[in-house]
């Protein structure tokens, strides 16, 4: 196929010098204290680089969710699933210590985009309290978004944009209070604004037009929603684990991590008004083989000879050698087969499409203690072994 060939013909196979080695593995020596167990029986976690790139979390339960896309009521039976969040309605942190990482796309295909971030905010600061954290890695869909680009929006994410600056005029713009209440609210909005809202043709229109407006305030660089996202990395190393959207390449890490962490950040809060544009971080957000758009280890590989797979092995071998990760785990691309490991099971990919608006398949996570993993799902709890070769 000519992805593959695209990808084979110009990603680079080698792994970068000893001394980019170097510059990747050693975090930066400011660090912050993110949090100690509620029981004091493990090490505080220590996060460095803002946005968050390396965490040093020793001894937590890690899970992963994958792809989001506005459906607010995945999301919750997802973070249920991880054993995250309570199953009373009252959203309250259950996870302890647990690391909770978030693969990114909780924009577009859905109406409820900024419930979710809201929620996974709140889960946030609870988790904190208890010795644990909550993170989020940005994805292609919230590069997009912030470029302008508004194909995959819901109607109705249009609309929850307008709801959300009324509620945050309501809140007399203070962004903390808005963001931090909407995913309590928001259901409330919804079903007032259906009620209110009539179905003559001239009034949608209307509708549809303060939606985008409404969208592009909150979503251009420097906009409130922009800001918001800038604080979530676009790659994060968690102990001995990498997580991103779409995947790693030789040539990111030899660029550096927090490096594109850090320019996403600043273009998507418009540290350059003047810029026009120009300072988008093509590396991490634009072309096939960016951070966030790769699908190099998450495509379906029966098409794929021996040595096309040999090469894309050698290729992740060398990129988490340099990285100093034992794997990597992904979302971007929707996993038919569920939540699924390939290549020594040194990609994780978590992506199932759960979302009613991509294939509205059954929530599924992966929880990863030490070198234990496990797929958690509604009907099966089995453990499998990291090195295993092949996922069971």
């Amino acid at each position: 196929m000519a992805m593959a060939s695209l990808s084979f013909n110009s990603l680079p196979t080698q792994p970068p010098s000893q001394h980019s080695r170097k510059i990747i593995d050693s975090p930066p020596p400011t660090s912050l204290n993110y949090g100690s167990s509620a029981g004091g029986t493990l090490k505080p976690i220590v996060i460095s680089g803002n946005p968050p790139t390396f965490v040093s979390a020793p001894g937590r339960r890690i899970v992963a969710v994958g792809d989001l896309h506005g459906d607010l009521a995945k999301a919750r039976h997802a973070l249920e699933l991880a054993g995250v969040l309570s199953s009373d309605g009252r959203d309250m942190w259950i996870g302890q210590e647990t690391v909770l990482v978030q693969l990114g796309d909780i924009l577009d295909r859905g109406e409820d985009e900024i419930a979710i971030l809201s929620l996974l905010r709140s889960l946030q600061i609870q988790a904190k309290e208890h010795g644990g954290a909550v993170f989020q890695v940005n994805g292609n869909h919230e590069t997009m978004n912030v470029e302008g680009d508004f194909r995959y929006v819901d109607s109705g994410a249009f609309d929850e944009c307008s709801d959300f600056l009324e509620h945050l005029n309501d809140c007399r713009h203070n962004w903390e209070d808005a963001f931090a209440s909407w995913f309590e609210v928001s259901e409330s909005w919804k079903q007032e604004r259906k009620v209110s809202h009539s179905s003559w043709g001239p009034w949608n229109l209307v509708k549809r037009q303060k939606g985008v407006i409404a969208r592009s305030v909150l979503l251009r660089p420097g906009g409130p929603l922009a800001s918001e996202l800038a604080r979530h990395p676009v790659v994060l190393k968690v102990d001995d684990w990498v997580f991103c959207h779409g995947g790693l390449l030789p040539h990111h890490v030899t660029y550096g991590i927090e490096k594109i962490n850090n320019e996403v950040a600043k273009w998507m809060i418009n540290v350059n008004e003047d810029d026009n544009g120009s300072q988008i971080p093509f590396i991490a957000t634009r072309g096939y083989d960016s951070v966030v758009w790769n699908r190099l280890y998450s495509r379906d590989t029966t098409d794929l000879e021996d040595y096309h797979i040999e090469q894309i092995q050698s290729i992740l071998d060398s990129t988490l050698q340099v990285v100093g990760a034992k794997a990597m785990v992904v979302g971007h691309t929707p996993q038919t087969t569920g939540v699924n490991c390939k290549y020594n099971c040194s990609i994780w990919r978590v992506d199932v499409g759960m979302s009613s608006g991509v294939l509205d398949s059954r929530p599924e996570v992966l929880e990863i203690r030490g070198d234990k993993t496990r797929v958690i799902r509604s009907e099966s709890d089995a453990f499998s072994e990291l090195q295993a070769a092949e996922y069971i």
